[in-house]
């Protein structure tokens, strides 16, 4: 059997160009990044007279590691759309180097399901994220610089939020002392890296709307509070300008295609269980422009990722899905319903059983919270049984909603075309969709929605420093922003050990921190990380490459 990388390098990518043409897209907005890559200069979506197309959310129940296959099915469906004649566009996050070298390996898709070049969109690409690390420690370098050369904004060096970042899992580098060696280089203090795709950049970067639009938003970062206690900007070290610089190639979408030559924008890619796990608002508003129907992605499963796309992205994108797929194994649900994972190839209706309400939780927070049309993707493995698929979709058309088996893992975009043509008769129908919260209720009041409606807790408990910050950060004037919750992706609480449809659980909150940059709160819940570390065995061990320069190993 032929791994990913392999499937991805049996097949001839068309020109990028052919790929630009399909669009319709005139060549002088086209920066090719050699043959089968390119970028798409943003101005093009001033001359574009064109309503917008569908807007297809695809999102996951909670993720196992026995695997769901979102983006895989994501550019599945975007090929079994193609097949059925529509003028599609498929939305992407870029992969981290972090997760890449780490835990998960590739994320480009999988099997006969990829976008390609995949070495490329998992390692380097195009550079976007080397240019948002460097506007991160530009701003670090310049808060320091002006400290040291006589702190005329009066900073308080123990109140300093602002960090630098690495696009590498690195545990080394979470709490660090710098500045050290004498009096000429710095003031010695406590400081600590953040993974680039955790940057307030990286939020910034996927939720500006135009080149302006970005370098207003890094102008309200707040960096550091000065001793009286109020917030100092990146305005006011005078960093927008050069940080904005640094971004403003990278801020165009990349487009590349999928192994059946389906045009796809790969662009941004914020942590889903830190920041809001999006693909960038220009990337997508690009693919409904330039398509009749736009699909794309959110991290995680649909309490993490969708309730973010949902409740932030298209808050301020002002975007409204179509349908939405949530995309689920029967291995992954028996896994949720106590299943050892070296037992998920045999038949286990009792363990499925047990592991279903985790599925029918995230679906009818779809249908009944967000009141979106859903359909479930069920990512077929070869050792699901009948019983264990009709069990399966018993329990959804319970709820109303149908199940489309899915084989875009083994057959390309014919394996999703069952599936696409669900998603062409749910974005048919009219919808009322609606948020999880109103931006005028406090911020507890906020924390609190999420946690009873999206995560079905008992409520959520804020320390007693989470509480200070919140009545701080409502003087300062943010009270009215959206919430981001930094959690665990493998649980609907903030306890990862806890699977399925967890009951009679709290969440905890142990601190808020405002992006101002970006235009939301951030809640850190349990014992979440900015900065993740590598495994025992790393991914990075597996990957090689030969005398000719071809990767191995990558997924």
């Amino acid at each position: 059997m032929l791994s990913d990388i392999e499937i991805a390098q049996s097949i001839t990518p068309e020109p990028i160009t052919q790929v630009a043409e399909k669009l319709g897209l005139d060549p002088i907005y086209l920066e090719p990044y050699g043959s089968h890559k390119a970028k798409i200069d943003y101005n093009v979506l001033e001359t574009i007279d064109k309503a917008e197309g569908k807007l297809i959310l695809v999102t996951a129940i909670t993720p196992t590691p026995a695997g769901e296959g979102k983006t895989t099915t994501t550019v599945g469906l975007s090929d079994g759309l193609r097949k059925l004649g529509k003028n599609v566009v498929v939305a992407l996050r870029e992969p981290s180097l972090g997760p890449v070298f780490g835990v998960k390996g590739g994320a480009a898709g999988g099997g006969w399901a990829q976008v390609v070049p995949m070495e490329d969109i998992n390692l380097h690409f195009t550079g976007d994220f080397h240019a948002i690390g460097a506007a991160n420690n530009l701003l670090a370098a310049l808060l320091d610089n002006h400290i040291h050369q006589g702190n005329e904004l009066d900073i308080d060096t123990r109140n300093i939020t602002w960090r630098r970042c690495v696009d590498m899992n690195d545990r080394q580098l979470r709490n660090i002392v710098d500045g050290l060696g004498g009096k000429t280089n710095g003031m010695p203090r406590e400081d600590g890296y953040d993974i680039t795709v955790a940057s307030e950049i990286m939020a910034i970067f996927c939720l500006a709307t135009s080149i302006t639009d970005l370098k207003a938003r890094l102008a309200r970062i707040i960096v550091a509070y000065n001793r009286a206690g109020e917030p100092v900007t990146a305005g006011q070290l005078k960093a927008e300008g050069a940080m904005t610089a640094l971004l403003k190639d990278a801020l165009k979408p990349n487009l590349v295609q999928t192994l059946e030559g389906t045009p796809a924008f790969v662009h941004g890619g914020p942590f889903a269980n830190i920041a809001h796990g999006c693909n960038s608002i220009i990337a997508t508003r690009m693919a409904l422009k330039l398509g009749d129907y736009a699909v794309t992605e959110a991290g995680f499963g649909a309490d993490l990722g969708a309730e973010k796309f949902l409740d932030i992205k298209c808050r301020i994108a002002d975007l409204k899905p179509d349908a939405v797929v949530v995309v689920a194994t029967v291995r992954a649900l028996k896994h949720h319903g106590g299943a050892q994972k070296e037992d998920l190839a045999r038949e286990d209706l009792v363990a499925l059983e047990k592991g279903l309400p985790n599925l029918l939780q995230h679906v009818e927070n779809i249908t009944q919270v967000y009141q979106l049309p859903c359909v479930v993707a069920v990512n077929q493995f070869p050792t699901d049984t009948p019983a264990e698929t009709k069990l399966v979709e018993d329990k959804c058309r319970a709820l109303g909603v149908n199940v489309a088996q899915s084989e875009v893992w083994a057959r390309g975009g014919e394996g999703g075309v069952a599936l696409a043509q669900e998603v062409i008769r749910l974005a048919e129908q009219p919808n009322s969709f609606n948020f999880s919260y109103d931006t005028a209720a406090s911020i507890a009041e906020k924390l609190d929605a999420i946690a009873t409606k999206v995560y079905h807790a008992d409520g959520v408990d804020l320390s007693p420093q989470a509480k200070a910050q919140a009545a701080k950060l409502t003087e300062l004037g943010f009270g009215s922003y959206p919430i981001c919750v930094a959690k665990t992706q493998y649980s609907f609480s903030d306890n990862p050990a806890l699977l399925g449809a967890p009951a009679g659980f709290r969440v905890a909150v142990r601190s808020l921190k405002v992006s101002a940059g970006a235009g939301f709160i951030v809640a850190l819940t349990g014992d979440i990380m900015t900065m993740p570390g590598l495994p025992k065995v790393p991914a990075a061990e597996r990957i090689d490459v030969d005398a000719v320069g071809t990767i191995s190993g990558l997924f």
